[in-house]
C-alpha cells in the first residue's frame, strides 16, 4: 500500500479542487448550450400565466409611496412578493338607470410595486424590487413602469429600468408607448433616454395613430419637436384622423401667451417638409386652424410658406370665415390683422350672414365691409348688435347702415378694382407700386372709423 500512495501537498490539493470546478462547469455550459439547441428545434409548450396575486394592505401600500426602503426590503424579499398587485378599492357614486337612483359601486385600482416605487422617482426602492425579480415590463393597471417614469417625468429611474431590460416601446393597455407619455417641457430628458435605448420615433397609438411629434406639437413642446425631427420624426405622418403634426399645433394654439411656443414649433416642421396646406379632420387645413384661433402670428406664418386663404373646409368654410367665427371669442387679440392678412393673399368678400360674426367688433367689420365694392344689406347684421356697443360706436355703425346698398367713392372703387387685380398678391405688390405712401396705405384697407 505504502508503495501505491504518496502524499499531496495543500497546493497540489487546491490545484485538483480549482481542475474539478473548471470541469463541472464545463459540463454544466456544455448542457445549457445542448438545452438552448433543443428548445431553438423543439421549442418548449407555453406557460400557463401565472395567477396574479393581490395585496390590500395599507401599511405595504404606504412604505411603498413614502418610499421606506428599509420596511420595503422587509417585506419584498423574491419574485412572488415584489409582483403582487398592489389593489385599493374605494366606494364611489354611480347612477343606475334600472332603479333610478344614485348607488355606491366599488371602484378597484390597481398597480404594481415597481410603478409605485419608479413613478414617484424612489429609485433605490426600485433598485430593491428589480433585483428580487420584479417584471420590469409588467403592465399593471394598464401601465408599465416606464410610462409612470416618463409621465411623472422620473429620469433616473427610467434609466433604471432601462439599464434592466425595460421595453422603451412597451404599449399600455391603451395603446401608448412611454414616448407618447413625455408630454411636459421637462420630459425632455426622459424622452432623450427612450431614444438612445431604442424607442421608435415614428411609433403610433394603437387606436388613433398618433406619433410622439403629434404629442409634442400639441402641447407646444420646442425641445421635443427638435430631438424627434433629429431622430428621423416624420412630419407627414397623419394620425387615423388624418391630422399631421402642424395641423395638431395649430390647433391647440388656443391661448395669447401660447402664441410665440406654438409658431416656434410650427417654424421647426414647416423647416423639415411639413405641407402647410394638409387638411387633417373635417378638411381643417392648419390656416383654418390658425384663424379658429385668432393667431394672427401664426397665420402670416403659413401664409408665408403657401398656405390657400381661399380653400374650403368640409362644411364649406374657408379661413376667413373660421376667422369670423372667432372674431367675438378673440376680441382682444386684434382679429382685425388677420381678417386684413387674409385679404390680402386672396381671400374674397364673404356671405352676407357671415356679418353677424364679427358685427360686435367694430374694427374687425370694418375691414369685412371694405372688402365690397358695393355694401350689402344691413338686416343680416344689425340686430345682433347690442344696445350699449351702438352707442359707444354711434358713428360707424350709421355710416355701415346708411351706406348699406349704396354705391362707394369713386376712389374706393378704385381700390376694388387694383386688390382684385393683384388677388393673392396684394401682400407683395402693394409695397411696392409707385404710388404717394398715403395711396398705397390706402390700398391696404386701414381703419378710418367710419364708411364712405
Amino acid at each position: 500500500m505504502a508503495q501505491e500512495t504518496f502524499a499531496f501537498s495543500s497546493s497540489a490539493l487546491r490545484s485538483l479542487r480549482l481542475q474539478r470546478e473548471l470541469l463541472e462547469r464545463e459540463d454544466r455550459r456544455r448542457a445549457l448550450a445542448r438545452e438552448s439547441a433543443t428548445r431553438r428545434f423543439q421549442p418548449e409548450p407555453p406557460r400557463p400565466p401565472r395567477r396574479p396575486q393581490y395585496c390590500r394592505d395599507p401599511t405595504v401600500h404606504n412604505a411603498l409611496y413614502t418610499g421606506d426602503l428599509l420596511r420595503i426590503k422587509s417585506i419584498f424579499k423574491d419574485e412572488t412578493t415584489t409582483n403582487l398587485v398592489m389593489e385599493t378599492v374605494s366606494e364611489e357614486l354611480v347612477w343606475e338607470p334600472e332603479q333610478g337612483l344614485w348607488v355606491l359601486s366599488p371602484r378597484r385600482q390597481q398597480t404594481s410595486a415597481l410603478r409605485i416605487a419608479a413613478g414617484r422617482g424612489y429609485s433605490d426602492c426600485a433598485r430593491h424590487l428589480l433585483l428580487r425579480g420584479a417584471e420590469v415590463d409588467a403592465v399593471v393597471g394598464g401601465r408599465a413602469p416606464l410610462h409612470d417614469c416618463a409621465a411623472a417625468p422620473r429620469p433616473d429611474c427610467a434609466r433604471l429600468l432601462l439599464a434592466f431590460g425595460a421595453d422603451p416601446n412597451v404599449l399600455s393597455a391603451e395603446g401608448a408607448a412611454p414616448l407618447h407619455l413625455c408630454t411636459a417641457p421637462d420630459s425632455l430628458a426622459c424622452a432623450e433616454l427612450l431614444l438612445a435605448h431604442g424607442a421608435q420615433v415614428n411609433l403610433g397609438t394603437r387606436d388613433r395613430q398618433v406619433t410622439a411629434l403629434h404629442v409634442a406639437a400639441r402641447q407646444g413642446l420646442v425641445a421635443h419637436v427638435e430631438l424627434y425631427l433629429r431622430h428621423g420624426a416624420d412630419p407627414a405622418r397623419r394620425s387615423r384622423q388624418g391630422e399631421t403634426p402642424l395641423n395638431a399645433a395649430c390647433a391647440a394654439a388656443e391661448r395669447p401667451e401660447d402664441a410665440e411656443r406654438f409658431c416656434r414649433v410650427a417654424e421647426r416642421l414647416l423647416a423639415a417638409g411639413a405641407d402647410p396646406g394638409a387638411a387633417g379632420r373635417k378638411d381643417h387645413t392648419p390656416l383654418h386652424n390658425a384663424c379658429g384661433n385668432g393667431q394672427p402670428r401664426l397665420a402670416r406664418l403659413l401664409l408665408r410658406h403657401g398656405a390657400d386663404a381661399t380653400v374650403p373646409n368640409c362644411a364649406g368654410y374657408t379661413p376667413l370665415d373660421c376667422a369670423l367665427h372667432a372674431v367675438d371669442e378673440y376680441r382682444h387679440q386684434r382679429p382685425e390683422e388677420t381678417i386684413a392678412l387674409l385679404l390680402d393673399h386672396g381671400a374674397g368678400p364673404v356671405h352676407p350672414k357671415m356679418l353677424k360674426f364679427c358685427c360686435r367688433h367694430p374694427p374687425a367689420l370694418e375691414v369685412v365691409l371694405n372688402a365690397y365694392d358695393r355694401i350689402p344689406p344691413a338686416e343680416s347684421w344689425v340686430g345682433a348688435v347690442p344696445p350699449e356697443l351702438w352707442q359707444e360706436h354711434r358713428e360707424f355703425y350709421t355710416s355701415a347702415v346708411r351706406m348699406a346698398g349704396q354705391p362707394r367713392r369713386l376712389q374706393h372703387l378704385a381700390r376694388c378694382a387694383v386688390r382684385r387685380h393683384l388677388g393673392a398678391r396684394c401682400h407683395l405688390a402693394v409695397p411696392k407700386l409707385c404710388l404717394p405712401p398715403p395711396l398705397r396705405h390706402y390700398l391696404q384697407l386701414p381703419l378710418q372709423g367710419t364708411l364712405s
